[in-house]
């Protein structure tokens, strides 16, 4: 048990999360000078049930493994495929995505795939996703 002098001693050093450095990383309890505001990027959508019982305990952070709490609806539309990967094969130019894909997906099939008309297999959205990375577009 910690008297109230203790703990306002220790709040001095305490790392404040919403918050970031001169250079834009998360503050540290030895970061000093002037913080400025976190920006928040979202990854990627889950939509979740609220049906658990266990909510509160999640909260508390009683329990560590999130995944045996939530249920998880997935919503195609905001799959990482479409908000991830699609995005970066938009970016890239379609003569250097067909090059890269050559012998494997048509110019046609890139086409489609980037205009929204089809999605490609697994298989495929892996080779996509592979070439997206190695050309630095993800």
């Amino acid at each position: 048990m910690q008297t109230y002098g203790e703990v306002v001693e220790s709040y001095e050093y305490h790392p404040e999360a919403k918050f970031a450095d001169a250079q834009g990383e998360a503050c540290r309890k030895q970061t000093v000078g002037l913080l400025q505001r976190r920006h928040v990027r979202i990854g990627l959508l889950t939509n979740i049930g609220k049906e658990s019982n266990s909510l509160e305990e999640v909260q508390a952070g009683l329990v560590h493994d999130e995944e045996n709490v939530y249920t998880t609806y997935d919503d195609p539309s905001r799959g990482y495929w479409q908000t991830v990967i699609m995005p970066a094969v938009r970016q890239a130019p379609l003569a250097t995505l067909v090059k890269a894909c050559a012998g494997k997906l048509s110019r046609r099939a890139l086409i489609d795939i980037r205009a929204g008309r089809s999605t490609p297999h697994r298989r495929n959205q892996a080779l996509i996703a592979s070439v997206a990375r190695k050309l630095r577009y993800l």
